[in-house]
């Protein structure tokens, strides 16, 4: 007896050896995060299924899209989110809310400048050091980074190029804004300077480029996390040159709220003359067209990058997530051209995601936030996501049911702190100082009472609700199952007491951190 328990004692100290060892051994799943610059969706700039019927129905449907490759490999291959929104509708505090999962009332980064807290030292301090891939490098993630990072890395000011942030064992990040030539690279750590010639410069190729080598160059051992930033399609517009002469023909949809007055809206909106000058359409058209052409490189990247994974034997077990940091408009509202705006153009996103265990051709109508994503990706990765301090979740159940069961949000925040200048703008003097983003006719897309904070539901009711931090206090309300293009503003005609419960909804979320920004009542 005492021999058998001596067999079954060693039986078991071996199995659980085993168990122990394999449980070591399992490889965590490969990820990658492909963010675009500006990339809308409701105007066109992905094609989705809306955009697409919306138009058929104006006989404006384009047999050219410039995301073919990247809806065929990426969304038909996984999941397509139909209500994907960005926090915020500019660059530099979206891409703050991507890293750190926050909303801006936390992160603190209210807009493209150093004085806004963008990439400045304290954001180096309090907020680096807590972004998403510091987990994922913990966790023996190999980490890679190519493109733009913020508005304002690699200045004097903001460290310069010697400032990598912590969790990246590869950092190819742009220096400044979004360009395409004749720019500098921070090269883990060491200046890069960049010309002109396409073939060595071009910005998305050379993401591109390096992101390959990385892949060819990594442990196989050890999973993969790769963040892949190209400038499309950010101005300058600077299309490869292969592409320079597509979409001749195409101009910006004259659609929905396209050329309309601002007419009930804040201040700003108020402001532009309508209908547009022809100059002022000619522009956007042109930037339109010259956006889409950026767009196909990307569209060539995401080919060939899906290619090397499938290569290497990677590609079933990597999730890909391509998205944008936020919206866009051309010509919306007599606006013509820029975000910054609480309108669904400028903060609706595309958001596409493959991976293991996503069905293929799934579309999903729960809304997602860019702040999600950090919380996906971690949820992916294993980490207890209990222990991080975020106010996104975990949108991983939703695509992936069969792994566990998911809640979906009932409301959510957007806010946005404008800008403007002290003096008056050479372009536009009648409207007096506090300006900015201002074009010759005397449009301007940002100013100082551009400051707003917006309760937007998609579950009970499709409401906006926003409320302005100008003189007039002023407060915008849409109902977009009647109204899609937000064209009436319905702030006097709806029940003032569901404007007291969207204005307490309003007041949590402002104050919210963690999980009290999960939990609103």
């Amino acid at each position: 007896m005492a021999s058998a328990r001596v067999v079954s004692t060693c039986l078991f100290v071996a199995l659980l050896t085993c168990t122990l060892r394999c449980s070591q051994c399992v490889k965590l799943s490969n990820i990658i995060l492909i963010l675009t610059d500006d990339q809308d969706v409701e105007m066109g700039g992905m094609l989705s299924c809306t955009m697409t019927v919306t138009l058929l129905h104006k006989n404006l449907f384009y047999s050219q899209t410039p995301m073919k490759k990247t809806k065929a490999l990426i969304g038909d291959a996984g999941v397509t989110f139909s209500n994907a929104f960005t926090v915020t509708p500019l660059c530099c505090p979206s891409r703050s809310s991507i890293l750190t999962g926050k909303y801006p009332h936390n992160h603190l980064v209210r807009n493209n400048s150093i004085s806004g807290n963008c990439s400045s030292t304290t954001w180096q301090k309090e907020a680096e050091p807590f972004a998403f891939p510091v987990y994922l490098n913990k966790l023996r993630y190999q980490t890679f980074y190519g493109g733009k990072y913020l508005n304002q890395y690699g200045s004097k000011d903001a460290g310069g190029v010697g400032h990598v942030p912590p969790g990246w064992d590869q950092w190819h990040a742009l220096v400044g804004n979004s360009k395409y030539y004749n720019y500098t690279l921070s090269a883990n750590g060491k200046e890069e300077k960049h010309g002109d010639n396409y073939e060595k410069d071009y910005l998305t190729d050379l993401v591109l480029n390096r992101s390959l080598h990385f892949l060819e160059e990594r442990s196989p051992s050890h999973p993969f996390f790769m963040m892949l930033c190209p400038p499309s399609p950010h101005s300058p517009w600077t299309a490869a040159p292969h592409y320079q002469q597509t979409f001749s023909d195409v101009k910006a949809p004259r659609n929905g709220s396209f050329n309309m007055p601002g007419k009930g809206k804040h201040w700003l909106l108020r402001q532009p003359a309508n209908p547009m000058p022809n100059s002022s359409v000619e522009y956007l058209d042109n930037a339109y067209r010259r956006r889409w052409q950026t767009l196909l490189s990307v569209d060539d990247m995401v080919e060939q990058l899906i290619n090397k994974l499938d290569s290497i034997k990677e590609l079933s077990n990597t999730y890909i997530f391509y998205t944008s940091d936020h919206g866009y408009h051309t010509g919306q509202f007599s606006l013509p051209i820029d975000k910054r705006q609480l309108y669904e153009f400028d903060i609706r996103i595309p958001l596409l995601v493959r991976g293991p265990g996503i069905k293929p051709k799934l579309t999903l109508q729960s809304p997602v936030l860019n702040i999600d994503l950090s919380m996906t990706i971690l949820d992916i990765a294993g980490v207890n996501l209990s222990t991080v301090n975020m106010d996104g979740q975990s949108f991983l159940p939703q695509m992936a049911p069969s792994l566990r069961n998911g809640t979906e949000r009932p409301f959510f925040l957007v806010e946005y702190t404008g800008e403007g200048h002290s003096s008056e703008d050479p372009s536009c003097p009648k409207l007096g100082p506090g300006l900015a983003e201002c074009f010759p006719d005397c449009v301007c897309e940002d100013a100082f009472n551009n400051t707003y904070a917006c309760v937007r539901t998609l579950k009970d009711a499709n409401l906006q609700y926003c409320e302005f931090a100008d003189n007039e206090s002023f407060v915008e309300v849409y109902n977009l199952t009647s109204d899609p293009h937000q064209l009436e503003n319905i702030v006097k005609k709806v029940d003032p007491a569901l404007l007291q419960i969207m204005n307490q909804r309003l007041i949590k979320l402002e104050s919210c951190t963690g999980d009290s920004c999960r939990n609103v009542k």
